[in-house]
C-alpha cells in the first residue's frame, strides 16, 4: 500500500470521527493493515498525517491546474481558478479538513500550522505559474495565505455557501490587493 492509500483512508475516517490516533488506526485496518503498523505508516503522528494529507492536496491542486490553460489568464484569474481547484478537491472532505484546523490551531501546532500555510501558499502561485525569485516571492506568499486563510474561513461556515458565493467572496479579497506599479513607457 502507498502512502496516499493510507492518507485517502484516514481521510475518509476524519470526515465522521476527527483525527486521532483511533482515526488513523482505523483506516489501517480499512486498508487491511495491522495496528502494528502505525507507527510505522504515521511516524508523526495525527499533526503527521495532516502534514501529509495537505500536501497530498497540494500536488492534486498543482496536477489539475496543469490540466488546464491557465497561461492565457492574468496573474489574479490564475490565482482564483487555482484556489477554486483547491476548494473543489477538498469539497468531499471539508469536515476532515475543519477537524484538521481545529487540530493545527492548539497553540503547540501554532508552528506547523503556519508552515502548512507557507507552503499552501507557495504551491498555489506556483501552480498558478509564479517561478520569481525575487522579493517578491515573499510578499506574493505572504498576501496570498491571508487571502487563501480568509476563504477558507468563509468556505468553512457552519452555514455551507455555495462556491459562486465563496468564489465571490474570493474575488472582493484579490480586488482589495494592491496592484504592482506599472513602468513607464
Amino acid at each position: 500500500m502507498t502512502e496516499a492509500t493510507w492518507i485517502d483512508a484516514a481521510v475518509r475516517r476524519a470526515r465522521r470521527e476527527g483525527w486521532s490516533g483511533e482515526t488513523l488506526r482505523r483506516a489501517l485496518a480499512d486498508c487491511g493493515e495491522p495496528p502494528e503498523l502505525l507507527s510505522s505508516a504515521f511516524p508523526r503522528g495525527v499533526t503527521g498525517a495532516v502534514d501529509a494529507w495537505l500536501a497530498l492536496v497540494d500536488a492534486r491542486m498543482d496536477e489539475a491546474a496543469a490540466a488546464e490553460d491557465l497561461a492565457a489568464l492574468r496573474t489574479p484569474q490564475r490565482i482564483r481558478r487555482v484556489v477554486e481547484l483547491r476548494l473543489r478537491l477538498l469539497q468531499p472532505d471539508r469536515e476532515a479538513l475543519r477537524s484538521a484546523l481545529a487540530l493545527l490551531a492548539l497553540p503547540w501546532n501554532a508552528p506547523l500550522a503556519l508552515r502548512l500555510l507557507a507552503r499552501t501558499a507557495s504551491a498555489i502561485w506556483h501552480a498558478a505559474g509564479d517561478r520569481s525569485a525575487d522579493f517578491s516571492w515573499y510578499t506574493r506568499r505572504a498576501t496570498l495565505a491571508a487571502v487563501y486563510s480568509a476563504t477558507l474561513a468563509f468556505w468553512l461556515r457552519p452555514i455551507e455557501p455555495e462556491m459562486d458565493e465563496v468564489l465571490s467572496f474570493l474575488d472582493r479579497r484579490l480586488q482589495d490587493l494592491p496592484q504592482p506599479a506599472r513602468k513607464a513607457a
